[in-house]
């Protein structure tokens, strides 16, 4: 489970007066393998990864494989999320989810560190789009180049209340994962 992309989603650009919402998926090393940075802060994670082009890959088998995803996302078949009140094998899945997690919202800290612009654009919210693509790329430039990584400040809870509810074939799926892998 630890070699799973991460997908999360945060408001983390402000320009002028709004916010973008940006989605990420990266993998253990935090190298980005996707990014959505065209919608208001104020859409849903759920509705900008429905839009994505990496929802589509994976919903028409462009791609194999699940994300992980945080409680603001329903669990699904291509996304699994972390259990609302977890048993005793939920909890461990819980853990192993979190911690393998853990690496996308990491990845928006280093992001946010190596480049200070993006706590405050002053541009137009589609030029603050193309900077925060911009900034992704010359991220992972950074890490494939073993370039030391910033500082990042202290964690915050990035976890999301769910609001979508769970996909039966999601919720089937993550519960195949906790009996074959942390009963």
């Amino acid at each position: 489970m630890s070699s799973s992309p991460s997908l999360a989603t945060e408001d983390s650009v402000t320009s002028k007066r709004s916010s973008i919402g940006l989605q990420m998926v990266c993998n253990a090393d935090c190298v980005i393998s996707n990014v959505e940075a065209k919608w208001p802060g104020s859409v849903h994670d759920s509705r900008i990864f429905r839009a994505s082009e990496i929802y589509q890959c994976l919903s028409q088998g462009e791609f194999s494989g699940v994300l992980l995803g945080d409680r603001g996302y329903g669990c699904q078949p291509l996304l699994l999320t972390p259990f609302t009140d977890p048993q005793e094998a939920q909890q461990t899945y819980n853990h192993a989810h979190a911690r393998t997690s853990a690496r996308v919202e990491m990845t928006f800290g280093l992001l946010k560190a190596r480049f200070h612009c993006l706590h405050k654009l002053r541009v137009s919210p589609v030029r603050a789009c193309d900077i925060t693509v911009a900034c992704a790329v010359l991220h992972n430039v950074a890490c494939l180049r073993k370039e030391r990584a910033p500082r990042v400040p202290p964690a915050m809870d990035w976890d999301n209340p769910a609001i979508f509810p769970d996909d039966d074939s999601g919720r089937l799926l993550r519960d195949q994962y906790v009996l074959n892998y942390f009963s």
